[in-house]
């Protein structure tokens, strides 16, 4: 099955909710908001995944940005295993700049300093999550892994994609769908 360029098709602005087999311990019960979906492959962010080997004020002060208002309530994720030292906000479309990738009417990503200024101003989006590091799928990759049974697909919404509960969103999603994990197969069948 290969990738269909048509927005109807694009797995853009969904989520994927990984399988309870999957075999990879990086994306174990992870759940990732799909950023860019086409032809040359995919592009995510694991919306679950705390990454708790540094704060948001200590970023800052990396990276030299001053520490203002806001700067505490930014939880820092594990965006997937691809580029961990890069860092990406998927937030709220009440932020676009120039650099802003527009996934659809509820989410936008920003990879600039420049939004990490203004939430460390408090004029940054409504809703935001940091990530550092990206989940990533070459041609036909993603679409393989998902007819290998790794993957299933839900409507993001604010919660699921921003909430604070990252313990629980992998059960949520799977929830949004109406399955009960553990009535599922890890193995693929076909008739």
């Amino acid at each position: 099955m290969a990738y269909r360029e048509d927005i109807e098709n694009s797995l853009s602005g969904q989520l994927l909710v990984a399988m309870p087999g999957m075999s990879d311990p990086r994306f174990e019960k992870s759940v990732i908001y799909v950023c860019a979906h086409s032809s040359d492959g995919a592009m995510g962010l694991i919306v679950n995944k705390p990454f708790n080997a540094i704060s948001f004020p200590d970023l800052l002060e990396q990276l030299g940005v001053s520490e203002c208002s806001g700067t505490n309530r930014i939880d820092i994720q594990c965006g997937g295993p691809v580029e961990v030292s890069r860092g990406f906000v998927l937030h709220s479309p009440d932020y676009i700049r120039e650099a802003t990738l527009v996934v659809d009417e509820a989410t936008a990503l920003t990879a600039t300093l420049d939004i990490l200024r203004a939430i460390a101003d408090g004029f940054g989006p409504r809703r935001c999550l940091l990530a550092l590091g990206y989940a990533g799928w070459g041609p036909d990759q993603l679409d393989t892994e998902i007819l290998n049974n790794g993957w299933l697909n839900v409507d993001a919404d604010d919660d699921l994609v921003f909430g604070d509960d990252l313990d629980r969103k992998w059960s949520q999603a799977m929830a949004k769908i109406g399955i009960d994990p553990r009535m599922l197969s890890d193995t693929a069948g076909h008739a």
